[in-house]
């Protein structure tokens, strides 16, 4: 939001301009959604991108699992509205997002995996998509199932799942 934007809407309301002043109110209100679910995309962006490394390189780092717990819960807090009631994304609107979300994850991971060996070329074709949207989903889903302070818990329980996970939840060979 604007000053310019707050003072037009202070000059509606004085002016009794009320239809204005509530078409300011939309615009701002789709504004803060856009900003919203933009954050919500980087956020997911980052939680695929430490998926498909794992899922590459068949480990699990106290980093990646520290990242996607702390993403996890940022796209938790960022999902649900102001009125602590719905969320910006149902559970069932995920997929979509996914599949656009995991093509930008595996160009932007191919500088990370395997220290950049691969060209996103290469990743493109050895990544499973349909596990790490899977995976991805899976903990998407348990946001929608958990309390903020009963969420870190069942997200250890999912991370500790993957390849590497064992090695990570009991400290074995984590760089």
């Amino acid at each position: 939001m604007t000053t310019q934007e707050l003072i037009d809407l202070r000059t509606c309301i004085m002016e009794g301009r009320n239809h204005d002043a509530l078409a300011i109110i939309d615009e701002l209100d789709a504004m803060s959604k856009k900003d919203t679910l933009f954050k919500i995309d980087s956020y997911l962006t980052v939680v695929l991108i430490h998926l498909i490394k794992n899922q590459v390189e068949g480990r699990l780092t106290n980093s990646w699992a520290a990242s996607i717990q702390a993403l996890i819960r940022k796209i938790k807090s960022l999902n649900l509205k102001e009125n602590q009631i719905s969320d910006y994304i149902k559970e069932e609107e995920w997929d979509e997002i996914l599949e656009e979300a995991i093509e930008f994850a595996i160009r932007d991971a191919s500088t990370e995996v395997k220290n950049g060996a691969y060209s996103s070329f290469q990743l493109k074709e050895m990544v499973d998509k349909n596990s790490v949207f899977t995976t991805a989903n899976s903990f998407l889903a348990l946001t929608y199932s958990y309390s903020a302070n009963d969420l870190l818990a069942v997200i250890d329980d999912n991370l500790a799942l993957l390849p590497g996970g064992e090695d990570w939840k009991f400290g074995r060979n984590n760089k």
